[in-house]
């Protein structure tokens, strides 16, 4: 946890922030800090800043802090991820979230069971507590939107053109027929990242109208919580 976040309801008066949950036990035990100690702290969706330890008793912290600078710029990319495995698309959002991405729809796709989509991993509290531990390792305090869309069809043909409209729009798919992707993909963009097994044709080719140009990352076939790191990676480059 490289940042405490907080909310406007967590301050007990201006400037001064009150905590008695896991953040606060960080803080005593994996930072070891004692009063008059300073942490890095960020509102969430606010600024960041720092916070100053004024006392520290059982689980409970209060902290004088100061928010003087913005957070980390936002990467402009939309990701769309057909649902993975409800443990695997843990790590996957986290991993998107820790690196900038602010827009991620999970949608449905044939080769998607149906089962995960009952996984209490897609409650919105759930959702929200892991893009919060992925903003606090990143030292980030802008929430994320994350939609889910139970049905591929009305999603891929009612919402994803206008998505799309502007942007590289890429479909992420292991086809020997699609061209690999070998350079920095231009920005502002959009992935489309398929399950396990990929897209079947159908899907494919209905992605295709609504504007996505299919591409691959070669020969070798990776796991969804591998592509999504290695993806967002060259659009970091």
């Amino acid at each position: 946890m490289n940042l405490i976040l907080f909310s406007a309801t967590d301050l007990v008066a201006p400037g001064r922030l009150l905590r008695t949950d896991a953040r606060a036990r960080h803080v005593q035990r994996i930072l070891k800090a004692r009063p008059g100690d300073e942490v890095r702290v960020g509102e969430i969706d606010g600024r960041i800043g720092r916070g100053r330890l004024l006392t520290v008793a059982g689980d409970r912290i209060e902290l004088a802090v100061e928010l003087y600078c913005s957070p980390p710029a936002s990467l402009p990319l939309i990701l769309l991820l057909a649902l993975p495995r409800p443990k695997v698309l843990r790590r996957t959002l986290a991993a998107a979230v820790t690196m900038g991405v602010k827009q991620i729809f999970v949608f449905n796709a044939f080769r998607v069971e149906k089962s995960y989509w009952q996984s209490p991993r897609l409650e919105a509290g759930a959702l929200r507590e892991t893009a919060l531990e992925a903003l606090a390792q990143a030292g980030d305090t802008l929430l994320p939107e994350i939609h889910l869309r139970s049905r591929f069809r009305p999603f891929v043909e009612d919402e994803l053109p206008q998505l799309a409209a502007g942007r590289n729009a890429l479909l992420f798919h292991p086809d020997a027929r699609f061209p690999s992707l070998s350079c920095t993909p231009s920005l502002p963009a959009l992935a489309a990242i398929g399950p396990e097994g990929g897209f079947i044709p159908f899907e494919v080719s209905l992605l295709q109208q609504a504007g996505l140009r299919p591409v691959s990352f070669g020969p070798r076939i990776l796991r969804v919580e591998q592509v999504v790191p290695a993806l967002i990676g060259r659009f970091s480059a």
